[in-house]
């Protein structure tokens, strides 16, 4: 059974289009028949993925991996598949992903209702330091009440 031990990237660099996911060795190690072979860059050292689809892009691609003197090729098809490698993937690569506009509005709207409720309360408070400042017993209670 082959198995994804360490998965880090080395660097990562973004594009308008892609996210580029650079790996280098003591980065990527997967686990074959209870052996550790760890990346090594021979053949592809990146993972492309489109920052508007989430999909990986150069999916032709060979890392190579090796143990001791053995080493063996693994395609990203294969990569793919092992448990866990997708998940990986889009946790290093999310916050370099396209946001759904609409999911952006919302979280701006959710931002500046926070920020207009943050400031509401903040001049309260202002209002009734005044009304303890000029003795104005009437007002202070009734800003107190705001809060």
């Amino acid at each position: 059974m082959v198995s994804v031990k360490i998965l880090k990237p080395y660097y990562i660099k973004a594009d308008n289009e892609f996210v580029r996911i650079i790996l280098a060795y003591q980065y990527f190690s997967i686990v074959i028949k209870q052996k550790v072979y760890d990346f090594i860059p021979t053949e592809a050292n990146e993972i492309k993925i489109n920052r508007k689809t989430k999909k990986i892009e150069n999916m032709d691609v060979r890392f190579a991996f090796q143990h001791n003197k053995d080493v063996v090729n693994v395609t990203m098809e294969k990569l793919v598949t092992l448990p866990g490698f997708i998940d990986q993937l889009h946790s290093i690569a999310q916050s370099y992903y396209y946001e759904n506009e609409k999911d952006e509005l919302e979280k701006i709207e959710k931002v500046s209702a926070a920020i207009v409720g943050e400031l509401e309360t903040m001049n309260i408070r202002r209002l009734i330091d005044q009304a303890l400042d000029e003795r104005d017993e009437a007002s202070f209670y009734k800003l107190s009440k705001l809060l």
